[in-house]
């Protein structure tokens, strides 16, 4: 809302860039999103923390890539076995009171792994049972928190929220593998698993301070596997919507290679330790933030699917790129390009899936979209831990890239954009 800023004479840059910055933070009119916003990106840096530190203790451990991808299989199994299930929750509950569910799960399963880090006792088999648990916690968590967005700022700012929630998410990735990073250095895993533990405190104050309407209870009376089955009609007729999902689920499965991989690429291949892990990951998060800030001043939503089919091809050339470098300097420079291309693509996928999304369905389209996005990450995590056995890690980034970036290719050519909003059944 640009009456709520600075005249443009008093504003750095003159009224283009007043307009523009008001295009940025209008979703920020709100309350409860800016009690949302703040509370996420604390426990956000802590759960970046802990990814990092997982990633590290499973490799100090094993010193292998094979139990690495099982270890990150695992953990995303249950978002694609329960996701539909946490959909339907989403859709039938008070999402506010469920993502308090949600968190404090999470802050008990990083307590867990802080006391077995901490007392020395840790195995990768133990580390893989609390991966597993913080699975299904998220497969109940993600698409609540996202079908939640539009219930704080409406769909007027809904294009704009889910824009700055990228560029929270993303931030967070800047900052968390950066201090995950000195901290494993300096005192170990254990105090990562321990910090995040209490940002989980931020997430559960926001959301119990926030200010919304009583939900009435849903009365529809329709078996779970009805519902589930409801969902994923809607989804197969709306080709658009099918488009957007399949590569979603291509990228998810072949781009996960990158995360899995990487404490082998910078240890084995690059020659640089756990502060070199955390620095290729923050830089990969800079370039995600600014992707996620150049959607988040977008005044509309047309043209979406452009970006996207550019966003995915420009991640598998850059994820090809990386299995190729061999320099630590020209890995950190790929990884914000990739980083950027990443995150345009999954935002610009979400914003589109969103619009397209009636109310009553929503959370269950946006437990596909975790699924595709989260759920297809173990087959991907579990395939380049495999392959990466048998041709090695830089090989197999090389070869998931070019997947990635032909799959991409291939879909928008044969399936509508969708940056169009369909007719009245999604309104």
């Amino acid at each position: 809302m640009e009456h709520h800023g600075p005249r443009g004479a008093d504003f750095p840059g003159g009224p283009q860039a007043r307009r523009s910055f008001s295009l940025l933070v209008r979703s920020f009119r709100h309350r409860n999103f800016r009690l949302f916003f703040a509370g996420q990106f604390i426990s956000l840096i802590g759960t970046w923390m802990q990814s990092v530190a997982v990633s590290w203790l499973v490799y100090r451990l094993t010193g292998s890539s094979l139990a690495l991808g099982t270890v990150g299989f695992v953990s995303h199994l249950p978002v694609f076995a329960l996701g539909l299930w946490g959909g339907c929750l989403a859709d039938r509950r008070d999402k506010r009171w469920l993502l308090v569910t949600t968190q404090i799960a999470a802050m008990f399963q990083a307590v867990a792994l802080a006391a077995l880090t901490l007392t020395g006792t840790a195995t990768v088999w133990q580390v893989g049972a609390l991966a597993m648990l913080l699975g299904v916690v998220n497969a109940v968590d993600m698409p609540t928190r996202q079908a939640f967005v539009v219930e704080m700022v409406g769909k007027e700012d809904l294009h704009n929220a889910i824009a700055l929630n990228s560029s929270m998410f993303n931030s967070a990735r800047v900052l968390g593998p950066a201090l995950a990073g000195l901290l494993v250095a300096a005192v170990g895993e254990g105090m990562c698993f321990l910090l995040n533990a209490v940002s989980y405190l931020a997430v559960i104050a926001s959301l119990v301070s926030m200010r919304l309407p009583p939900v009435t209870g849903c009365r529809v009376k329709e078996p779970m596997a009805a519902r589930i089955l409801e969902g994923l009609r809607h989804a197969w007729r709306d080709k658009a919507m099918r488009g957007i999902l399949a590569g979603l689920g291509l990228t998810s499965l072949f781009g996960a290679s990158f995360m899995i991989l990487l404490p082998v690429m910078t240890d084995a291949v690059l020659g640089h330790g756990a502060q070199g892990l955390g620095f290729l990951t923050a830089a990969m998060g800079v370039g995600s933030v600014a992707a996620a800030l150049t959607l988040a001043v977008r005044p509309e939503s047309r043209g979406l699917g452009r970006i996207r089919l550019l966003a995915g091809l420009g991640f598998g050339a850059s994820l090809a790129a990386f299995g190729l470098s061999r320099a630590f300097w020209l890995s950190l420079s790929v990884t914000p390009v990739l980083g950027f291309c990443l995150i345009l693509f999954f935002a610009a996928a979400n914003t589109s899936l969103q619009l397209r999304s009636p109310d009553a369905l929503r959370g269950r389209v946006m437990a596909l979209y975790s699924i595709t996005l989260v759920g297809m990450a173990p087959f991907g995590s579990l395939l380049a831990g495999w392959l990466a056995s048998l041709i090695g890690a830089p090989a197999t980034l090389a070869v998931c890239g070019a997947i990635c970036a032909l799959g991409v290719g291939v879909l928008a050519a044969t399936l509508p954009a969708g940056d169009a909003q369909p007719s009245a059944r999604a309104s």
